[in-house]
C-alpha cells in the first residue's frame, strides 16, 4: 500500500469493501503467478470453490511416489549422520576408557607404596594420609569407569534400535514398487489401439439428463492429462 492509499483511508477516503476485493484480487494473482513460475499444472476450472469435483492438482507436494522418494531419501542421509555421530561418541569413550585404566594403574601402584611406608613408617601421617587420598581416587576413578563402560553398552544398544529404520526404508520402497506396478498395470489396461484424434466425438448432453453441469471436453483432457503423468 503507498502512502497515497495510506492517506486516503485514514481519512476515510476508500471503501474498505472495494479495498477488500482488491487485495483478494492481488493474492490470487500473486498465487498464479507463483504457480506459473514453479511450472505447475492446474487442471481447467480448478479452483477453491470446485475442488471438491477434482482431484488434488499433480504437483510434487501432492504425487504420492515422489513424496515417499524424497521419505526414503532423506531418512537415509539423517540415519547416516546419526550413525556417524554415535560412532564419534562411542570412539571418544573408548579412549576416555582407556585414559582411565592407566589412571587406575599408576593410582593402584601409589597405594601399594604408601602401604608400605605407612608400614615402615607409621609414625608418619603424611603417609596414612596420601594412602586415604589415592585409596579415594581409586574409588572415584572406578566409578567413571563402569559409567564409561555402561555408556558404551547403551551406545551399542541405540546401534542396534538404528538398524530399524533400514527395515523401515525397505518397507516404503517394497510399498513404492507396489504402487508403480499397479501404474504401469493400470496404463497397460486403459491402452487402445485408436488414437484419440480419431475418435468420434462424445455427446455433451443426452436424453434423461436432469442438468446440463457437464465437464468439457478441454477440461477431460486437461484431468486425463494429470492422471497421465
Amino acid at each position: 500500500m503507498t502512502q497515497e492509499e495510506l492517506d486516503a483511508l485514514m481519512g476515510g477516503d476508500v471503501d474498505l469493501d472495494a479495498l477488500d476485493d482488491n487485495v483478494e484480487e492481488e493474492s490470487s494473482k500473486e498465487s498464479k503467478e507463483r504457480d506459473n513460475e514453479n511450472n505447475i499444472e492446474i487442471p481447467a476450472g480448478y479452483s477453491e470453490e470446485t475442488a471438491h469435483r477434482w482431484p488434488l492438482p499433480a504437483t510434487d507436494e501432492n504425487k504420492m511416489v515422489h513424496q515417499l522418494d524424497d521419505v526414503t531419501k532423506e531418512s537415509e542421509e539423517k540415519a547416516s549422520e546419526i550413525f556417524d555421530i554415535i560412532e564419534n561418541i562411542s570412539n571418544e569413550l573408548m579412549e576416555k576408557e582407556e585414559n582411565i585404566n592407566n589412571t587406575l594403574e599408576v593410582v593402584n601402584s601409589n597405594i601399594e607404596l604408601f602401604k608400605k611406608l605407612t608400614d615402615r613408617f607409621p609414625d608418619v601421617q603424611t603417609f596414612k594420609d596420601q594412602l586415604a587420598k589415592n585409596e579415594s581416587a581409586l574409588e572415584d576413578a572406578s566409578i567413571a569407569l563402569e559409567m564409561l563402560q555402561t555408556s558404551g553398552d547403551d551406545i551399542m544398544n541405540v546401534m542396534d534400535i538404528m538398524q530399524y529404520q533400514d527395515i523401515h526404508r525397505q518397507k516404503i520402497e517394497r510399498v513404492i514398487n507396489v504402487m508403480r506396478a499397479l501404474s504401469k498395470y493400470m496404463n497397460t489396461l486403459f491402452e487402445s489401439k485408436i488414437d484419440d484424434e480419431k475418435r468420434v466425438s462424445s455427446a455433451q448432453h443426452i436424453a434423461g439428463d436432469t442438468h446440463n453441469e457437464l465437464a468439457s471436453t478441454d477440461d477431460i483432457e486437461a484431468l486425463l492429462e494429470q492422471f497421465g503423468k
